[in-house]
C-alpha cells in the first residue's frame, strides 16, 4: 500500500525539520519554540536557525527537534496555523 502522506514515511522518533515565517517581531521565536515544545515536551534540544528577508520584515525560522508522533507533527502544524504571529510553516 502507498504512503497516503509524507508523513507516512517518517519512522518515529525522527528529527524533524520545521520552517516558519512569521513578521519580524522580538517575541517571534519565543512564541514558535514555546508552541512546539508545548506539544513536543520531550525533545531535549530545539535547534533554530534564522534568517531574515531582504526588507528585513519578516523572519524565517527553521526548528529542528525529535517527534515521537504524527499526531505531534499535526497539532504543531495546527497551532502554527491559528498562531496571529505566523505567516506560513513548512
Amino acid at each position: 500500500m502507498a504512503p497516503q502522506s509524507a508523513l507516512d514515511l517518517i519512522d518515529f522518533p525522527e528529527r524533524y525539520p520545521l520552517k516558519v515565517f512569521g513578521h519580524r517581531d522580538e517575541d517571534f521565536e519565543a512564541i514558535v519554540v514555546e508552541l512546539v515544545r508545548a506539544r513536543c515536551p520531550q525533545a531535549e534540544h530545539i535547534e533554530v536557525t534564522r534568517r531574515s528577508s531582504s526588507k528585513g520584515r519578516y523572519l524565517a525560522l527553521t526548528l529542528n527537534f525529535t517527534v515521537y508522533s504524527r499526531q505531534q507533527i499535526t497539532d504543531i502544524y495546527r497551532d502554527l496555523y491559528e498562531c496571529e504571529h505566523v505567516v506560513m510553516s513548512l
